[in-house]
């Protein structure tokens, strides 16, 4: 864990040195470390909850609003679902060594595609202490070392966590560089672990638009961007209505604080007035504050709808807050859901598979639903044992960052001694 003498490039420089073992470490003792880990986790849990509580008790976290504190807080559950969570891990295969493809080329070379690690990752996150000891797994069991930079506001419980996982480390007789954890706080530190060219193979942020800007600014290692989630639910016309209130209402509460919570819900002209008062009423009831166009705000009847403004469409809440449009027809939404979203988690609520093929083919986004909650949009949910975070760019990776997504491939070419003419 890093000390205050300590550097964020000699942190980097470990777990370089570290990396270097760790790509060939076998599955078996990468899944002892792991076992260990998920050990420590439960015997440890009243240290890491003490941390927490000091993190909580600070005065600027008590400033945070109620969706973000429930991002920072842990209790027993949540330190035992990510005991569960390293151990789902343990046992998935292991990617590293995976054939991907072989075959013999003219020259009588045998070719074989292999997955290797990437090397040193590097992970900047805002809130969630569990992203700590989930990321660690991830990396350790791909072979990678980790260097972690977390929130300032949660900094106690971090190291606690951060502890854990380098003990494990090392009763596992695998190197401490392995995991290294360096203080939150200061941008200039930002700016020197993103530009740790040759020592740090990917940075992945997992954070808001604040934290993408500053890192786009200064970047200079790879970054995989675990950015926002500006999610929408569509109601279409011939939408399962019934469902579609279950769906939009868990889409939005069961964890507002969460990039994969519903932000905008947007309904077809056609069950407006069917469809709205009362899935508008349960929110209501539930805390959301609700803001919409004046097509939704005249569909609601009785439940008050304040006026959105254009901001509103581009706003990732992370709180309960939403806002609501009218649309006339089914292009009129994926137009609207291309334009403002973030590329993360989108869902279409119908009964047609016309109008789902179109939604599913026409919407840029990581993960589509039909007939869904977005909040599916999750390592665990996925199968991947946990995630970095939920990749809304491209390349090389999109969506839940899990095992596969934390490798590259190597060539490994065997001949007879071959030249070339």
């Amino acid at each position: 864990m890093a000390t205050a003498t300590r550097t964020v490039t000699e942190a980097c420089l470990a777990a370089q040195h570290a990396s270097h073992e760790l790509a060939s470490a076998s599955t078996e003792v990468k899944d002892g470390a792991l076992r260990r880990l998920a050990e420590l986790l439960e015997e440890r849990a009243a240290d890491v909850l003490d941390a927490n509580a000091a993190d909580l008790a600070d005065e600027r976290v008590a400033s945070l609003d109620a969706a973000l504190r429930d991002r920072l807080a842990l209790d027993r559950e949540r330190i035992a679902a990510m005991a569960a969570g390293v151990l789902d891990i343990a046992g998935l295969p292991d990617p590293v060594g995976e054939l991907l493809e072989e075959r013999t080329l003219d020259s009588g070379l045998e070719l074989r595609k292999l997955r290797v690690p990437l090397g040193v990752v590097a992970v900047v996150y805002e809130a969630r202490p569990n992203v700590t000891v989930d990321c660690a797994a991830l990396c350790l069991k791909s072979g990678n070392a980790i260097v972690l930079r977390g929130s300032s506001y949660a900094a106690r419980s971090n190291a606690a966590l951060a502890t854990i996982v380098r003990e494990a480390v090392d009763d596992a007789n695998l190197p401490q560089g392995a995991a290294e954890l360096v203080e939150g706080g200061e941008r200039s530190e930002l700016a020197e672990l993103a530009t740790q060219e040759g020592v740090v193979d990917l940075v992945i942020p997992r954070g808001g638009e604040g934290l993408k800007a500053a890192l786009k600014k200064v970047a200079t290692v790879p970054v995989m961007y675990a950015a926002s989630g500006n999610c929408h639910v569509y109601v279409h016309a011939d939408a399962d209505l019934e469902m579609a209130r279950r769906v939009a209402f868990n889409a939005k509460v069961q964890r507002p604080g969460v990039c994969n919570s519903a932000e905008t819900l947007l309904v077809d002209v056609a069950v407006a007035e069917s469809f709205l008062p009362g899935i508008l009423g349960d929110l209501l009831e539930a805390g959301v504050e609700l803001v919409g166009d004046a097509e939704a705000r005249q569909a609601a009847g009785e439940v008050p709808v304040g006026e959105a403004g254009n901001e509103d469409w581009d706003t990732e809440y992370l709180g309960m807050k939403l806002v609501v449009g009218v649309v006339d027809s089914l292009d009129e939404a994926i137009e609207h859901v291309n334009r403002h979203g973030t590329g993360h988690s989108e869902a279409i609520l119908t009964s047609s598979n016309e109008a789902a093929q179109r939604f599913t083919d026409a919407v840029d986004a990581a993960a589509v639903y039909v007939n869904a909650s977005t909040r599916f949009t999750d390592g665990f949910e996925f199968g991947l044992g946990a995630e970095i975070g939920n990749s809304t760019q491209k390349l090389h990776a999109r969506g839940p960052i899990g095992l596969r997504e934390l490798t590259t491939t190597k060539y490994v070419l065997t001949g007879t001694g071959q030249v070339r003419e």
